[in-house]
């Protein structure tokens, strides 16, 4: 019996395209149904640490999927190759903007800083870097190391935790402070007192509350590991990747290898939308997606009518637009094959309104 993921890969772009939609719609009626939001209250409530995860544009990685944690818990920032400098104006204020929140309301901020391999095949790795692990690691201790000059070496407040994910798997390797690894593989079987006790050991000066709330992360990709082994996980290890997205709004899309995940974080825009556009077509050569379209959607959240949405419509329609050129200049071909789509999110209700 195909699954979801698989129809959705190989059906005639509009009916993807109509299905992609009609996933944002059901997220969002998810999102604001009653039990969702109690599961949510009752979620942070219990784990009151803000998550903020820092990683790649690749559609591979799925922090909430492969951590089994609740939409709407955990933060993404997403780039080429988890690439980010913590100097970039628009990334920084965020970042800090969120941290400050949480501060006030009298919680701490986990960052999981990301990098992502495969053990099976060095080319299934991160395009961002070549497939190069190290450098790709090398970068996330770089950004730690950022996060210890704006938040504090002592890590108190804000503890930068860099992690591994092996897309094979989808294992979290986490990464102590004098170079040792906590493996999600290594973990299965072992009871929730036995995890505390590794984590404790592996990051002994991470406040306890904040080891409190990772530890749901950490059991949960034990689980999602444990449950995937001996499974055939083509969709998940190839790339099959047909929708490229620029911008932000875009949690509903927890479908694995759907999409390329753009934030308009850093200063350069257009390499990181040249290479989504060079993944794409590469799929399409490879005859892992039909060659008859892909879709580019930009979007942007809001809070509030008015000037905020009039705002996020205008930011909207420039990511789109400057997208647009980019491939057109960059892959010409793959460009004739192009579904534009352009939206806005009202982030409160997750509610995706087309502006097309």
């Amino acid at each position: 019996m195909p699954t979801p993921a698989t129809l959705l890969h190989n059906q005639p772009i509009a009916e993807r395209i109509d299905a992609l939609l009609n996933l944002s719609k059901q997220h969002a009626e998810h999102y604001c149904s009653p039990g969702a939001w109690l599961s949510r209250q009752r979620y942070m409530a219990q784990h009151p640490t803000s998550i903020v995860v820092m990683k790649c544009m690749d559609g591979r990685i799925h922090i909430p999927h492969a951590t089994r944690t609740p939409l709407g818990i955990i933060t993404p920032f997403r780039n080429l190759g988890g690439i980010f400098d913590l100097g970039w104006p628009y990334l920084g204020e965020l970042l800090t903007d969120s941290v400050l929140d949480a501060a006030k309301a009298g919680h701490a901020t986990l960052m999981l800083i990301t990098y992502h391999f495969s053990s099976g095949h060095q080319e299934r790795g991160c395009a961002g870097f070549d497939c190069d692990t190290e450098a790709a690691k090398a970068h996330a201790y770089a950004i730690a190391k950022q996060a210890g000059q704006l938040f504090g070496d002592d890590h108190q407040q804000v503890y930068p935790l860099v992690c591994g994910f092996e897309t094979d798997s989808d294992a979290l390797i986490l990464h102590g402070q004098h170079g040792e690894v906590l493996d999600s593989r290594d973990l299965i079987g072992l009871a929730p007192e036995a995890l505390s006790t590794q984590l404790a050991s592996l990051c002994p000066d991470m406040p306890w509350e904040i080891q409190r709330d990772l530890l749901p992360l950490l059991a949960g990709n034990v689980a999602h590991v444990s449950e995937l082994q001996g499974v055939e996980r083509d969709l998940d290890i190839e790339h099959r990747e047909w929708v490229i997205c620029v911008g932000r709004g875009f949690d509903f899309l927890h479908l694995p290898n759907t999409a390329l995940i753009i934030g308009p974080y850093g200063p350069d825009l257009a390499e990181p939308i040249g290479i989504a556009a060079a993944i794409i077509e590469a799929n399409m050569r490879a005859g892992r997606i039909p060659d008859d379209g892909f879709m580019l959607l930009a979007s942007t959240p809001y809070q509030h009518s008015g000037v905020d949405r009039a705002r996020a419509e205008m930011k909207s329609r420039f990511l789109s637009d400057f997208a647009e050129r980019v491939i057109q200049r960059e892959h010409p071909k793959l460009a004739q094959k192009m579904r534009r789509h352009t939206a806005v999110v009202h982030w409160p209700t997750r509610r995706l309104a087309s502006l097309d």
